[in-house]
C-alpha cells in the first residue's frame, strides 16, 4: 500500500480566513464550495458520487482514503457531485479484486480538485465549532490576491441545485419479476434506492423533479418515491406545490433525506439549517414508536423543524439521538412516511433497510383497495 506524499503545493482558504496548506491531487485549479465533512470510514465512492453533495467541498474524518481504490459497480450515480475532497492520505496502490482504478484518477476524469496532507482534525474542529462555511482549494498560491478569494468565497451560495442534478427524461427500470409500479422522483436520486426498490419487485419509473400530479397519475404507479439530493429544500417553491397535488391521488408516498424535507414543506411544516449537519455512516435514530435505536447512514444539512408540524397532518416518527432533530414523519393526512436518513445505505449500515418492506406493504393494502 501506497500514501502518496508528494504533490504539487495546494491550500484550503476558508471564509473566516484561515489557510490550510497541503498537496494537490486530482484535478488542478481553483474551486470554490460549501466545506463539509463526513465521518464514514467506508463508502468513499458512494460519497463522491452522490448528487446531495453538489455544491460542497467534502472533507473525510477518516484518515486513509483510496485503499480499497474505485469500481463502476458502487457508484450511486455516473459522475462526481463534489465541488471538491480533501482526505488526510490518499493511497494509490488499492489492494481489492473489485477494483478498477485509483481515486487519483477518478477525480481526474470528473474534474475535481483534491487536497491531501492537511490536518483533518483541526479543519473538522473548526467546522463543528463554527459551523460549516464557505471555501476555496486552489492549486495556485493565494497570497497575493488573498483578499479577491475571500471575497468570492464569502458570496457563494449553492442555488437551483435539484435543477442542476435532476434528470430531464424518463427512464424505466423494470426486474426480472414485476409486483409493483413505482414513480421515483429524481432530486438527485441515489442508484441503489432503485435498487432496493428493484430488488423488492418494484418496476421502477424515474422522472423529472417537476413532474406533475397529473402527469404521475397517468402512469398508474402502487407507488410514490421522494428521492434525497442536495441544496436549501425551501428554494424548491415548484416541487413543494407538486407535491401537495401528488399527495392528494392517495397513492403511497415515501421520500428519502431532501424528499422527506420537501413532504414536509409542503405539509405546512418548517425547515432549518444545522450548525453542521449530519454526514457518515454511524447517526444513531431513535424509532419512537418501538424505542429502539438505530445506527443509521446520512447526509443532509437542513432539517424538518418537528415543532412546526401540525398534528393534524402528521407526527414526528424518528429523533436523531444525538440533538433530537426530527428524522422521520407518519402522516396522518395523506398516505405517506418519510425519514431524514438512508435506509438504502449503500456504503453504510442497513439496519433501517426495512422502510423499504413497510412502504410494500402499503402498496399491497393500496392495490388491494383499488
Amino acid at each position: 500500500m501506497a500514501l502518496i506524499k508528494d504533490g504539487s503545493p495546494a491550500w484550503l482558504v476558508l471564509a473566516d480566513g484561515q489557510v490550510f496548506r497541503g498537496r494537490s491531487f486530482g484535478q488542478t485549479g481553483t474551486v470554490i464550495g460549501e466545506v463539509v465533512f463526513t465521518t464514514g470510514m467506508t463508502g468513499y465512492q458512494e460519497t463522491l458520487t452522490d448528487p446531495s453533495y453538489y455544491g460542497q467541498i467534502v472533507t473525510q474524518t477518516f484518515p486513509l482514503i483510496g485503499n480499497y481504490g474505485v469500481n463502476s459497480q458502487d457508484f450511486e450515480s455516473t459522475q462526481s457531485y463534489v465541488s471538491g475532497y480533501i482526505v488526510r492520505e490518499w493511497c494509490n496502490a488499492p489492494s481489492n479484486f473489485r477494483s478498477e482504478d485509483s481515486i487519483d484518477h477518478f477525480l481526474k476524469r470528473h474534474n475535481v480538485i483534491g487536497l491531501c496532507g492537511i490536518d483533518t482534525r483541526r479543519l473538522t474542529r473548526s467546522l463543528r465549532e463554527a459551523g460549516v462555511m464557505n471555501g476555496a482549494i486552489t492549486t495556485e498560491d493565494p497570497a497575493n490576491g488573498m483578499e479577491d478569494l475571500l471575497t468570492k468565497i464569502r458570496a457563494y451560495s449553492i442555488k437551483d441545485a435539484v435543477k442542476t442534478v435532476t434528470g430531464t427524461e424518463v427512464h424505466t427500470y423494470t426486474p426480472e419479476t414485476v409486483k409493483y409500479r413505482v414513480v421515483l422522483l429524481d432530486f438527485g436520486y441515489k442508484r441503489y434506492i432503485r435498487k432496493s426498490l428493484m430488488n423488492r419487485g418494484c418496476e421502477v419509473i424515474v422522472v423529472p423533479a417537476l413532474t406533475t400530479a397529473e402527469e404521475i397519475k397517468a402512469l398508474a404507479p402502487d407507488g410514490i418515491m421522494l428521492s434525497n439530493g442536495p441544496g436549501d429544500p425551501a428554494e424548491n417553491v415548484e416541487v413543494i406545490a407538486n407535491l401537495r397535488e401528488i399527495a392528494k391521488l392517495g397513492i403511497p408516498m415515501f421520500g428519502i433525506c431532501l424528499g422527506h424535507q420537501l413532504m414536509a414543506l409542503a405539509m405546512g411544516a418548517k425547515t432549518e439549517k444545522l450548525h453542521y449537519g449530519h454526514r457518515g455512516a454511524n447517526q444513531p435514530v431513535i424509532d419512537l414508536a418501538s424505542g429502539k435505536t438505530y445506527v443509521t447512514s446520512q447526509n443532509h444539512g437542513y432539517a424538518v423543524i418537528g415543532d412546526t408540524l401540525d398534528p393534524k397532518v402528521g407526527a414526528v416518527s424518528h429523533i436523531n439521538a444525538n440533538d433530537k432533530s426530527c428524522e422521520g414523519v407518519r402522516y396522518t393526512s395523506v398516505n405517506c412516511f418519510t425519514v431524514q436518513f438512508h435506509p438504502e445505505a449503500h456504503g453504510g449500515p442497513l439496519d433501517t433497510a426495512y422502510l423499504f418492506d413497510d412502504f410494500t406493504s402499503r402498496m399491497d393494502a393500496y392495490k388491494e383497495e383499488k
